[in-house]
C-alpha cells in the first residue's frame, strides 16, 4: 500500500485530494511510530521500576544464631518449643551455644561381597597403614562412614573422591550425604556403590583422596588413603 501511495504522490495527474490523503497517511504512520516508541520507552521504564522494586524486596537473611539461642528464643511457646525439639533433637548438652558447625569423622570402612567388612579409625595416624582395602578386580563395594555433628546444622554435606594410579588421575566421583542436625549418637552413612576396574592394566596399587565439604565450602575432612586391586 505504501508503494502505491508513493506512485500517486509522484504522479502529476493525481488529484489534490489524493495527495492530501497520502499526506494524512504519512502523518498517521509517523504518529503511530512515535506512539510505538513511547510504549517501548514506557516498557523500559516499567522494567526498571520492577527491577528497582525487586531490589527493594530482595530477601536479606537474618543473623546466624546458635541452636541453643534458637531453642531458647521460643521457650515460652510450648508447642513451638516441642516442634523444634522434635526437629532438632534435645541437643542442649552438645551445642554449648556455639554457632560453628563441627563434623567429627570417627571411622571409615568398606562393605563388599568379596571381603569381610573392615573398619579403620579416624584420623589415621602416622603409625597406621593408609591401605584401607584390597579387592579383586570387578568387585562392587561401598565405603561406610561414621561421624558426629556438633553445635549447629551442617547443610549439604558432600564429598569428592579422587583416585590416582602411578601419579595419573584415573577416576573422580562426587556425592551428597545431606543435611544433618547435632545429636548425641553418631550418624552412619554408606557412600554410593563403586565397582573396581577389571583387566591386567587395572591391577596394582592406587592412591586416593576423600574430601568432605558443606554448602558453605567448609572443609570437614581430607583423607589420603591407598587400596589395591588384585587378580580375580
Amino acid at each position: 500500500m505504501e508503494g502505491s501511495g508513493r506512485e500517486e504522490a509522484g504522479s502529476s495527474s493525481a488529484p489534490k485530494t489524493a495527495q492530501c490523503e497520502n499526506g494524512n497517511d504519512a502523518i498517521a504512520s509517523c504518529c503511530a511510530g512515535e506512539v510505538e516508541g513511547t510504549e517501548e520507552r514506557k516498557d523500559g521504564s516499567d522494567q526498571e521500576e520492577i527491577e528497582s522494586e525487586d531490589e527493594e524486596h530482595e530477601f536479606v537473611p537474618g543473623p546466624l544464631l546458635s541452636l541453643k539461642d534458637e531453642l531458647e528464643k521460643d521457650k515460652d511457646d510450648e508447642s513451638l518449643r516441642r516442634w523444634k525439639e522434635n526437629l532438632l533433637g534435645c541437643v542442649e548438652e552438645i551445642i554449648a551455644g556455639n554457632m560453628e558447625t563441627e563434623v567429627i569423622f570417627h571411622s571409615i570402612g568398606i562393605i563388599s561381597d568379596g571381603c569381610t567388612e573392615t573398619m579403620t579409625t579416624l584420623p589415621i595416624t602416622e603409625n597406621q597403614s593408609r591401605m584401607l582395602f584390597s579387592l579383586k578386580e570387578g568387585s562392587q563395594y561401598r565405603l561406610k562412614l561414621k561421624f558426629s555433628v556438633k553445635h549447629n546444622l551442617v547443610c549439604g554435606l558432600n564429598y569428592v573422591n579422587t583416585v590416582w594410579k602411578k601419579g595419573i588421575r584415573v577416576d573422580q566421583s562426587r556425592g551428597m550425604l545431606g543435611t544433618y542436625a547435632p545429636q548425641r549418637d553418631p550418624y552412619e552413612h554408606l557412600l554410593e556403590e563403586e565397582t573396581t576396574p577389571s583387566g591386567t592394566l587395572s591391577r596394582g596399587l592406587y592412591t586416593a583422596k576423600l574430601k568432605f565439604e558443606d554448602d558453605d565450602k567448609r572443609n570437614h575432612l581430607e583423607l589420603d588413603y591407598c587400596f589395591e586391586i588384585r587378580k580375580t
